[in-house]
């Protein structure tokens, strides 16, 4: 099954980095196709932007750990 956007801090909000992208990859696909009918299309862009934000806040979060550990390194 495909992850499907979460709430911050859910269990969910650990789905793998790489199967977000795979998912918004699969929804713009979706999009780009056509064929839905507004209110899927709609739909398939609010998961995809959810699932962004999703992907933005596990990127933030290697980040910060990559500057605590060179701050550590230092």
């Amino acid at each position: 099954m495909s992850p499907q956007p979460t709430e911050p801090g859910s269990d969910q909000d650990q789905v793998p980095y790489e199967q977000l992208i795979e998912r918004l990859e699969e929804l713009v696909t979706q999009l780009e196709a056509g064929g839905l009918s507004m209110d899927e299309a709609i739909t398939t862009y609010e998961q995809g932007v959810a699932l962004s934000a999703q992907a933005q806040r596990l990127l933030d979060t290697a980040e910060q750990r990559i500057r605590e550990l060179r701050e550590s390194d230092a």
